[in-house]
């Protein structure tokens, strides 16, 4: 079966990349884009700040004209904003990266016909100036370079390091995928049946594209230390009355190990972890390389995917 040869190379490949290009903090330095965080709004903008940090387990990275801004482990100045609103939205998906790199997809962007708004200087942990774009079916992209980095915290099993990942419902997910690789200059990864993979540096996706028949967020991934980490986070939700909506398992494309709640503010969100790291050679796969046998969706196949209810997360327009 194709699917098990590719996940056995994908196991490989994760092992291989992870000892010839280590995540270290100056390998992070050359590798300048990468993702840092996800700015949500809420109706109930204080509970969802008390989920994330006395349940999901980040940490308190302050407030700013009534943001709220939650961090993990990494050395990033947050990866979670929450912002009071009148319905549930995604006012953006934000990257960091080089004053060149960003200066190129602004250009490319602006070559694409996309829309986009102004340069800007950004008030919140990290500052530093940037601009929002927004890409073919509403999605929004914030490209920023922080003015200062934020210093690494001890890591901890029971506190996710980062947002690894946010995976958006797209109509067109094609279009939207070249996109992400033509104009915000991202490297396809992998395409399954149903879904397009795409990163920015050695993760193998920031962005995944799911086809649906609308265009609202579908989750936001945080990666935790190990798989014992994502165990212990399924118990400690359990605790708290959440149960996941699927997982534990493990996924074909990335070979990461998942568990997804939905949260009480309504948004699917993921811990993660082993999340697969890749070099310059990796070979896209395509969905013939990621077939699963019938029943079986990941590779462990001990869980069953529901689906539950939650808020539709829509993006909030670009104001221009």
């Amino acid at each position: 079966m194709r699917h098990l040869s590719r996940a056995l190379q994908g196991a490989a490949k994760s092992a291989y990349t992870a000892l010839q290009f280590p995540l270290t903090g100056a390998s992070r330095l050359r590798a300048e884009m990468r993702l840092r965080s996800v700015e949500l709004e809420v109706p109930d903008r204080d509970s969802a700040v008390r989920f994330f940090l006395d349940v999901w387990g980040l940490r308190d990275a302050g407030q700013r004209k009534g943001i709220a801004y939650l961090r993990g482990t990494e050395d990033l100045s947050y990866v979670v904003s929450v912002a009071q609103a009148s319905a549930p939205a995604v006012a953006a998906v934000t990257f960091s990266g080089s004053r060149p790199e960003v200066q190129k997809i602004r250009k490319r962007a602006a070559a694409a016909g996309a829309r986009l708004g102004p340069m800007r200087d950004f008030d919140e942990p990290g500052g530093g100036s940037g601009f929002l774009v927004e890409g073919p079916e509403g999605h929004v992209f914030r490209f920023l370079t922080e003015k200062k980095r934020t210093k690494k915290l001890r890591p901890e099993r029971d506190r996710p390091m980062q947002v690894t990942h946010v995976v958006l419902n797209a109509r067109d997910r094609e279009a939207c995928t070249r996109f992400a690789v033509d104009v915000l200059g991202f490297k396809l990864s992998d395409r399954t049946g149903f879904m397009s993979f795409v990163r920015c540096d050695r993760v193998h996706h920031a962005i995944a594209y799911a086809q649906a028949d609308n265009s609202l967020l579908n989750h936001i991934a945080f990666e935790m230390t190990d798989i014992d980490a994502v165990m212990r986070g399924i118990g400690r939700l359990k605790d708290e009355g959440f149960q996941t909506f699927w997982g534990p398992g493990r996924h074909g494309p990335g070979n990461n190990v998942f568990a997804y709640f939905v949260a009480p503010f309504g948004a699917a969100v993921e811990y993660t972890a082993e999340v697969q790291r890749v070099g310059p050679s990796y070979k896209a796969g395509t969905p013939e390389d990621w077939k699963w046998p019938p029943n079986r969706n990941d590779h462990w196949g001990i869980s069953v995917r529901n689906h539950p209810a939650g808020a539709d997360f829509r993006f909030r327009p670009l104001a221009v």
